[in-house]
């Protein structure tokens, strides 16, 4: 499970659910339920610090954001 902030939303146009990152730029998943689009999210997620990483690139840190 990340620690990383995620954002859910429903997109009418997909028929699905979406979810960004917003620590991560142009992190994004998307699933049919809530729980499709969290799972494919955590996967982007390792993704995308693992080519951030391979590209010597600076991996952000979790953030607290509170409501």
């Amino acid at each position: 499970m990340s620690k990383y902030s995620m954002i859910i939303t429903w997109s009418e146009e997909d028929n699905s659910y979406i979810v960004s990152v917003p620590e991560l730029p142009g992190c994004m998943a998307d699933g049919k339920t809530q729980k499709e689009a969290i799972e494919n999210a955590n996967i982007i997620i390792q993704e995308w610090i693992d080519c951030a990483i391979a590209d010597g690139e600076a991996v952000p840190e979790p953030r607290l954001y509170q409501m």
